[in-house]
């Protein structure tokens, strides 16, 4: 074989994977379709869509891909580091309910099997505690004290080396092993990419000591194939078909190997294995593309009126707020300068329709003709707009499959369908307007079709007992084959409520404390 193991995907679950196994002596290799993004690569703001865009048809390869669907849509990271690039650094824990919910809730004690791995995955991501609140994070502060829950407003722990402001020193987490780094000046704009060496992406943690202990990453590469050899179960290892992701000429090549473990996240894992069942990977569950879940959120956007704050200044999520069991409330911001999601936001309005949110939507400029003209074309939209992420642990799915044409299609799976129209959300977002003196506008998808924003999209290949209720095991392996494995959002199988990455990079972990060394 040419290797030990085949990773898809560079994100969380393959950036862990890719080290623990170089690590226990295997021959590794990493596949991602996205490019290589340094420092100075990254787009100063977001106007600049050939590099912060992942669109490939418009010649578009840069860290971000929007993927819209009848009921959700989704942002996720393209590039080595994958979701690392462009997430807000983010790393809570999640509650209690998590751990004992979905597919996987009688499988293992999961919230206190999954603690040592928390903290491995908190040392490895840098975890640290946000320590500058800026006039967003000030915005939030007020509303909790507004709602008598001051106690329940807190910074957030997030991946990011503060240091001092743009001085660069040696390796501070690795005993010298890792990369320099720069201290953190406070720019808002994560994600857009870090230019300044502060924020602590896959490819300065995990994929940087992988490839210090061997492993290897292609770059601008897809899989589109996964046969195995000799024996369908993949006892014989398989044959991992590629070609190039980049380039007008495509070029096909074929790479054989023992293991595969699928972590391009859930549009790339779920798309794929949906393809693979097909033909080659007939014996997958039936449960796969089930059980997706958008984490029950909604992003709205809220423009400050008053021209003397800056709310750009800080880290792209500073602060979270916890407003009751099931649902928190973050802050985000882009760098100043990066106000191109103006271009798809309208006036914020809820409904049961499209024609009276439409109506209301014409009311809305009618009556605050001026308000608008300044946040679309005076003040600036990354330095006068904060987007409020609400999350809730209230659970419903979707189901992900393919159609005639081979694209993955949504449909509603159990619960309600996701809407951006939340009771709860809607009174955070009225009550964020008092704080600061703003007016709100979402994405234009919002208005138009009542399609939700999600960045947090997961599940569809999900744990459980058996293929009858679940793609793979504890272990994080598929059923129905040997020595494959899926580890990425696809496999979250409960609604975490809040940012998940921490949660797949200790999930993760757990998998692959569970495969041992290679024997020599």
């Amino acid at each position: 074989m040419a290797y030990d193991y085949i990773i898809v995907g560079s994100g969380f679950g393959g950036s862990v994977s890719a080290l623990r196994l170089s690590e226990k002596g295997y021959k590794v290799l990493v596949i991602e379709k996205g490019k290589w993004y340094a420092a100075e690569d990254f787009p100063k703001t977001n106007w600049n869509f050939r590099k912060w865009l992942w669109m490939p048809n418009l010649r578009f390869f840069g860290i971000m891909k929007l993927s819209i669907f009848r009921h959700i849509a989704i942002l996720s990271g393209t590039g080595v580091g994958g979701g690392s690039l462009v997430y807000a650094n983010t790393l809570p824990t999640p509650k209690s309910a998590f751990f004992k919910s979905g597919s996987w809730k009688d499988l293992k004690d999961w919230e206190n099997d999954l603690k040592p791995y928390y903290e491995e995955a908190l040392s490895m991501l840098g975890a640290t505690k946000n320590p500058k609140l800026c006039a967003a994070d000030l915005g939030l502060k007020k509303v909790a004290e507004d709602l008598n829950i001051p106690e329940k407003f807190d910074p957030t722990r997030v991946a990011v080396f503060f240091g001092k402001p743009n001085q660069t020193v040696k390796d501070p987490y690795f005993n010298g092993e890792g990369p320099e780094r720069s201290g953190c000046i406070f720019c808002g704009a994560c994600m857009t990419g870090c230019r300044h060496n502060a924020k602590n992406t896959l490819d300065k943690n995990y994929l940087y000591l992988a490839q210090k202990h061997g492993a290897e990453i292609l770059a601008e590469n897809e899989v589109y194939d996964v046969q195995p050899i000799a024996n369908s179960d993949g006892s014989q290892g398989y044959e991992v078909s590629l070609k190039n992701s980049t380039k007008f000429f495509k070029k096909h090549r074929k790479i054989k190997t023992q293991g595969v473990i699928f972590s391009g996240g859930v549009l790339g894992t779920v798309k794929l294995l949906l393809k693979l069942k097909e033909k080659s990977l007939p014996n997958l569950s039936d449960k796969l593309g089930e059980d997706i879940r958008s984490n029950n959120e909604t992003l709205i956007s809220v423009s400050g009126l008053d021209t003397d704050k800056n709310y750009s200044e800080g880290i792209a999520i500073g602060s979270i707020l916890d407003t009751d069991e099931n649902s928190h409330l973050e802050i985000c911001r882009y760098g100043e300068g990066s106000n191109a999601w103006k271009l798809v936001h309208l006036p914020y309005i809820t409904g049961s329709n499209v024609v009276s949110r439409l109506f209301k939507t014409v009311g809305k400029l009618l009556k605050n003709p001026v308000d608008y003209f300044k946040i679309y074309f005076v003040n600036g939209w990354a330095k006068s707009t904060v987007v409020l992420l609400f999350m809730q642990t209230l659970d419903s799915t979707l189901k992900f499959k393919r159609n005639a044409f081979g694209q993955m299609t949504s449909t509603i799976s159990s619960g309600k369908a996701p809407t951006p129209f939340i009771p709860e959300s809607i009174k955070l977002v009225e009550a964020y307007q008092k704080a600061i003196n703003g007016i709100s506008t979402s994405f234009a998808l919002e208005t138009l079709a009542g399609i939700p924003s999600t960045a947090h999209i997961l599940g569809g290949a999900v744990m459980g007992e058996n293929p009858t209720t679940g793609v793979i095991d504890k272990d994080n392996k598929v059923f129905g084959y040997q020595n494959m494995f899926v580890i990425d959002g696809a496999m979250i199988s409960a609604n975490p409520g809040v940012n998940p990455s921490l949660t797949i990079t200790a999930i993760a972990e757990h998998a692959m404390a569970q495969i041992p060394n290679k024997q020599l």
